[in-house]
């Protein structure tokens, strides 16, 4: 009953940064507690700026809504990869938990309108997440995804906004897209998970990468190795909370004021100092998302 009882009890909180960093994304309202109560938590160690990701109507409004209420938040809003193909298709597996009926072409042409509105909005600084997934939709929702993602590509370069990228076993297509499409002016790989050679191409074109909890796990030697080769002035740091939360706390709830954990860890890999790297993050996390 321990066991079972320390993975749903949050880990203490890490020492604070000297330097000021900003959470590039994370889900504040999939977590525990009220969005007040987490970011003092998170300002308490250093994560001072977060960005709180939408990944359908609902939470995009609410993202939007968020942070209207709190400077310190910024907005992304969009249609996650595999809410597109819930839209048109049906699917009982959508972000609410409730079954959505399929509804076709039209289902998706009036979200993404909504999308477009709130996109407008000045607290509303980055279109995403948005991009491909190949995880949980199968081969029928691909050609929804594409179409949904390379919608999202125009709307965030229509209003000026950074694009959120989010790619799960979709590398090279994803690419494609961005590069068949044009990608913004600001792009930004969440949670990065590519290899080297890709997190050289990205860097290429000038592309943000933004490292979660996985970087610090024993096992992904190959994305420290993608960290090593990015150009420090496009590193970015999240959490993607409450998901993919930093080692020793793997399996444990994440949130924002976990960011210092995974901010060492990189340091380390990079051999740079926490204060040289967080400096960084924060200039960049402000370049990319226009604050």
């Amino acid at each position: 009953m321990a066991a079972k009882d320390d993975r749903t009890t949050p880990p203490p909180p890490p020492a604070p940064l000297a330097v000021a960093v900003a959470d590039s994304h994370t889900h504040l309202d999939m977590q525990s507690g009220t969005p007040a109560e987490a970011l003092a938590k998170a300002a308490a160690v250093g994560v001072t700026t977060v960005v709180q990701v939408g990944c359908d109507l609902p939470g995009s409004r609410w993202a939007a809504d968020l942070a209207a209420e709190f400077a310190q938040v910024h907005a992304a809003v969009a249609l996650h990869p595999n809410e597109a193909p819930r839209l048109v298709l049906g699917d009982p597996d959508g972000w609410s938990g409730q079954r959505r009926t399929p509804g076709g072409s039209a289902a998706l042409d009036e979200a993404l309108a909504e999308i477009d509105r709130l996109a407008a909005l000045p607290q509303v600084r980055a279109v995403g997440e948005t991009g491909l997934d190949y995880f949980r939709t199968g081969p029928e929702g691909v050609d929804i995804q594409k179409e949904s993602f390379r919608r999202h590509i125009e709307i965030a370069k229509r209003h000026g906004k950074a694009l959120v990228i989010h790619d799960r076993d979709a590398h090279q297509d994803v690419i494609e897209v961005l590069l068949a499409e044009g990608a913004p002016e600001r792009t930004v790989f969440h949670c990065y998970s590519g290899d080297a050679e890709m997190a050289k191409t990205c860097a290429e074109h000038g592309w943000y990468l933004s490292f979660a909890g996985p970087v610090t796990f024993k096992a992904n030697q190959p994305l420290r190795d993608a960290l090593a080769v990015t150009p420090l002035d496009r590193v970015l740091v999240e959490t993607d909370a409450p998901f993919l939360t930093p080692h020793p706390y793997r399996g444990r709830p994440n949130a924002p004021y976990l960011i210092p954990v995974t901010v060492r860890s990189m340091a380390q890999t990079l051999g740079l100092t926490e204060e040289e790297l967080s400096g960084a993050i924060a200039a960049n996390t402000a370049r990319a998302f226009g604050y």
